[in-house]
């Protein structure tokens, strides 16, 4: 055991790396080292490291305001709720502090709004580690030694998620590509339906945009460019810049089923993490910068697909995983960070996953493959 793990409960499985510093789609380890960052802390520095908007908008607020809880309004809160909900469902939002978090609020929210009612969850999908989206996670080897889970999940393969819907059905959850899984699309025909199913049978659909959104797939919510809106979102991951922050989204159909009382969270929504959202957000309003995340993404997919012993590339945006012909992904992306001083991540055995920041170009993507071209 290294010294620096003697008192961290050892549940990652961390590299070997310090990180002291990063600027844009580069960090810095304790020994001066530069790292091209494909990876983002799992899509959350999507805007990038150190933003300076989103510094700044830090400095300013924790300058002014810190912390006063729920039972007050502050300007970044109310602020940030009206732009998630006119840029998105148009229905009202609930603040929390991770994506797990929303995913428990989502749930809630289903079973309020169906008393008992069942919650159908695709297989391979990934909603989180706490115990209601632990139970929405269907993977054994992370629900197993957690059992008993919370009853009332349904799971099928995503293809047969639309028959699995009955009167009995409070809620679809859905990732609209199951990200952790290694970059799986749904078809937008599987999506649509669903939302068929749903609509018949009075249940709501809910989509997992904690990955997806924000512009990671070249809009700036994945459901944009399918044609089936949800009844509800959640988002987390790059919404703070860096900070902890999530959210559940509803569309007017849901926007009242949550009562005074129903649901809760202390630090959720205060005014700093508020502040960086919105800064965020700025930034994710330039359509030119999600048109490169589009052109960027499909450049990178193509360079990927050339490199020796790549058997397939999936993704949109910049949302992106290759498969090995012969495995050796955990040992592939050591070897990039140690060697190549490229950060990514492996989703299995032998899919790696790539999240670069929204604002690389062409540059950047081109050298991430060739960095992983010296090693393959």
């Amino acid at each position: 055991m290294s010294e620096r793990d003697a008192h961290l409960i050892g549940t990652y499985a961390r590299f070997p790396v310090t990180f002291e510093r990063g600027e844009g789609a580069r960090l810095w380890d304790d020994e001066g080292n530069e790292y091209l960052d494909f990876l983002t802390g799992i899509s959350v520095s999507s805007v990038g490291h150190c933003h300076p908007k989103v510094v700044e908008a830090i400095r300013e607020q924790a300058g002014r305001l810190i912390h006063v809880g729920n039972l007050f309004y502050t300007e970044p809160m109310v602020r940030l709720s009206r732009r998630l909900a006119e840029s998105s469902l148009g229905g009202r939002v609930f603040f929390t502090n991770s994506g797990a978090e929303a995913v428990e609020a989502a749930l809630k929210l289903a079973r309020r709004f169906k008393q008992g009612g069942e919650i159908v969850v695709a297989e391979g999908a990934f909603h989180g580690r706490t115990f209601g989206a632990l139970s929405a996670t269907p993977q054994e080897t992370k629900q197993a030694p957690f059992a008993p889970l919370v009853p009332g999940f349904v799971t099928v393969p995503v293809g047969r998620v639309a028959d699995a819907v009955g009167e009995r059905t409070a809620a679809v959850l859905l990732e609209p590509i199951r990200g952790e899984s290694g970059i799986h699309l749904t078809e937008y025909e599987t999506l649509r339906e669903i939302r068929d199913a749903c609509d018949e049978h009075g249940a709501a659909l809910i989509f997992d945009e904690i990955q997806t959104g924000l512009g990671r797939t070249g809009t700036l919510w994945a459901y944009e460019q399918t044609g089936v809106v949800p009844d509800a979102l959640t988002t987390a991951k790059a919404l703070g810049g860096g900070l902890p922050i999530g959210a559940l989204v509803t569309g007017l159909r849901l926007a009242d089923v949550f009562q005074a009382g129903d649901h809760g969270s202390t630090f959720a929504g205060g005014p700093v993490v508020c502040a960086a959202a919105n800064a965020v957000l700025d930034v994710l309003q330039d359509d030119a910068l999600l048109a490169g995340v589009r052109d960027v993404g499909e450049r990178l997919r193509e360079r990927l697909a050339e490199l020796p012993g790549v058997s397939a590339v999936r993704g949109r945006g910049l949302m992106c995983a290759f498969d090995l012909e012969a495995g050796g992904a955990p040992d592939l992306v050591r070897r990039a960070l140690l060697e190549q001083r490229l950060v990514a991540n492996a989703t299995g055995p032998g899919t790696v996953r790539l999240l670069p920041p929204l604002i690389i170009g062409d540059a950047e993507a081109d050298e991430a493959v060739a960095r992983l071209r010296a090693l393959l």
